[in-house]
């Protein structure tokens, strides 16, 4: 995927995505990026990002910045928007 359209799905996807979980797991999806990669690029456990993606655990605010910037998105609110209709 190239980078121009990655960004567009980024950009269209953190506009529909529920909080937390749903919208990394759409996000990192659309960026073309494993659950490896990210646990790789935030230093944080892969299995705990897993839990989070599926919403049973719950994400520290400095987790989602360092998520947000492994995606590379400018800041964690596209990680926090709530379902558009």
């Amino acid at each position: 995927m190239s980078k121009l359209l990655a960004k567009r799905a980024v950009a269209w996807l953190s506009s529909l995505v529920t909080p937390n979980g749903t919208a990394i797991r759409a996000l990192r999806t659309a960026c073309n990026v494993s659950l490896r990669e990210l646990a790789l690029r935030t230093g944080r456990d892969r299995s705990h990002l897993s839990r989070v993606e599926r919403g049973l655990a719950g994400a520290s605010e400095e987790t989602i910045r360092a998520i947000a910037a492994a995606l590379g998105l400018p800041n964690a609110a596209a990680l926090n928007r709530e379902e558009q209709p």
